[in-house]
């Protein structure tokens, strides 16, 4: 899956915008859903070796890179982890217009991992509980405004905070995996036979 998500529209940010580093995100994600397979399974080894410090999209190409070697729980593992952090970098970014990011992450990586995982509702259930206990430990030691670049502000930089206040993060984090559970809860109360 190497081809771009979305259009490529330039813009240089400004104000706060400008301070968010990516560039070693962009480089994660170029190597692991670019054509050169031995630059891809290092960045799979150095993204392993410290996964709290990678922000949630090289997250989610890791797991599209392990599910597409075969390694289809640790894949999913991963997709899950992406999708909860994301979640929460999602509900702490002050602009709202960033929310999209979150589905189209989703929709781009999700479909053949999610497809492979549901077939076992117990697997399914096994993977979310870990990538949320896993989340719960980890550090999140990435620039979690990542998510703002996505959204309108990142244009128009008017000087509004990029994020909610931090004393309310924590509450937030645990809102989010709460809701994530509770989600698959549902859909797993939806499936055929139960």
């Amino acid at each position: 899956m190497s081809e771009p998500i979305g259009h490529r529209i330039p813009v240089t940010p400004t104000g706060e915008h400008a301070a968010i580093d990516v560039a070693g995100q962009r480089a994660a994600l170029a190597a692991l859903s670019g054509p050169e397979r031995g630059r891809r399974a290092e960045t799979v080894r150095a993204v392993l070796d410290d996964p709290a410090r990678f922000a949630p999209p090289v997250l989610y190409a890791l797991a599209t890179a392990l599910f597409a070697d075969g390694r289809h729980e640790e894949g999913a593992f991963w997709f899950y982890a992406a999708q909860v952090r994301t979640r929460f970098d999602v509900t702490r970014c002050a602009d709202v217009t960033a929310r999209g990011a979150a589905a189209i992450l989703t929709e781009h990586h999700g479909p053949p991992i999610n497809r492979w995982a549901f077939t076992d509702p117990e697997r399914v259930r096994g993977l979310v509980e870990r990538a949320v206990e896993w989340d719960r430990a980890a550090p999140h030691a990435y620039d979690h405004r990542w998510v703002n670049l996505h959204g309108t502000g990142a244009f128009l930089a008017d000087g509004s905070a990029l994020s909610r206040p931090r004393e309310e993060w924590e509450a937030l984090a645990e809102q989010t995996r709460a809701e994530y559970l509770r989600g698959l809860a549902e859909v797993l109360a939806q499936w055929p036979g139960r």
